[in-house]
């Protein structure tokens, strides 16, 4: 992102009652934080009730913030990553409620093909440190090209993230705050390791603290950013639970650990297997297996197209769009590209699926067969 876009976009992510919502109706309304000043004047025309902007845009005090922010980023070689820049998490930009503006210090992209978050309790018992070294020892052997994220909490988090380095593993870290401190404190040299293998991520601007509402708005880009929540321990109540629930209304894959029905923090998770909102899993192989991941690692013949069933024309046309990306497509991308209503695509991409053209992948992508 240049200098001038950077600005622009920092300081709308200060004015006074915009909101997310708000913020990304504009911008989808002009194209880029810059224009949305340089065209404020026209924003009543271009976006329905958005008159009194047009004084609230006018604001100093977010210029002024906003370069004081831009110091502090070139002083700590900060990346800052907008919803249109390629290393934004493309998994993360499909949530309506995806943060304007990121803020990433580290070296691991973002968007690598396999993204876990691995969250529980502030209280991990032996049982749930074992899951998290075992976990991801096993995983490294079937997938070892797995990004690892987590909240870097005491407990479960940290533990996630120190087998993940123990294991060779890139692992992000999703803060609460902004990139001029660590919490909490003793987490440090855990954290600057993974700023060698894997990052730190956040939302918020240098000088925020870790108030309690910015760890819920933290848990949103966990399960937002992944292709599935793992919940290692939770009690009924808790942050994990939270992201469990942001990853089912994200259409993402939610898996969960058992524990013995007496123990406080094996409570959640065996509740949240219950009631079907979370896949019971024992171990890595299990999670490979529910994620089709083992089924990429099998060597075999390419299909040929001419061995497809025929295709309508508008499934041709799918296929084309999908033959471009190798990785597979998110359903959104596919919408745009395409120019189909999401409901006929659906219908259509559950034909192809039966046909064998095409599989699903976790994230609600899809990928061709051949």
């Amino acid at each position: 992102m240049h200098d001038e876009e950077l600005l622009h976009s920092l300081a709308l992510t200060r004015i006074p009652g915009l909101g997310l919502a708000g913020t990304r109706k504009l911008l989808h309304a002009c194209g880029s934080a810059t224009d949305v000043f340089l065209r404020r004047k026209e924003l009543p025309e271009l976006v329905s009730g958005s008159g009194k902007l047009v004084e609230a845009l006018d604001c100093p005090a977010a210029f002024e913030r906003a370069r004081h922010e831009m110091e502090f980023i070139r002083k700590n070689r900060i990346a800052c990553f907008g919803y249109n820049d390629p290393e934004y998490p493309s998994r993360l930009r499909e949530c309506t409620d995806a943060p304007t503006l990121l803020f990433y210090k580290g070296n691991a992209p973002l968007n690598q093909l396999k993204v876990i978050n691995m969250v529980g309790t502030r209280h991990a018992t032996d049982y749930g440190k074992e899951i998290c070294r075992s976990f991801l020892r096993d995983l490294q052997q079937l997938c070892p090209e797995v990004l690892v994220v987590s909240g870097l909490a005491y407990g479960i988090d940290i533990h996630a993230h120190r087998s993940a380095l123990e294991y060779g593993f890139n692992t992000v870290g999703v803060l609460a705050h902004g990139l001029d401190r660590i919490y909490p404190s003793s987490h440090r040299q855990t954290a600057v390791q993974m700023i060698q293998q894997g990052g730190l991520l956040t939302e918020f601007m240098s000088e925020t603290n870790p108030d309690r509402q910015n760890f819920v708005m933290r848990n949103r880009i966990v399960a937002g950013m992944c292709d599935a929540t793992i919940v290692v321990e939770s009690a009924v109540k808790g942050g994990a639970l939270i992201t469990a629930d942001l990853a089912e209304g994200y259409h993402r894959d939610c898996f969960a650990f058992p524990g013995r029905s007496y123990d406080p923090y094996s409570q959640g998770c065996n509740v949240l297997i219950r009631d079907n909102r979370a896949a019971l899993i024992q171990s890595a192989e299990e999670f490979v297996k529910a994620m089709c991941w083992d089924a990429e690692n099998i060597s075999s013949q390419p299909i040929q197209r001419q061995l497809f069933p025929d295709l309508t024309k508008e499934e041709e046309t799918l296929a084309n769009i999908l033959q471009t990306a190798s990785d597979g497509m998110s359903i959104n991308d596919l919408a745009v590209n395409s120019e189909l209503p999401i409901n006929k695509l659906s219908a259509l991409l559950f034909e192809m699926e039966i046909k064998g053209v095409i599989r699903a992948l976790p994230g609600n992508r899809y990928k061709l067969l051949c």
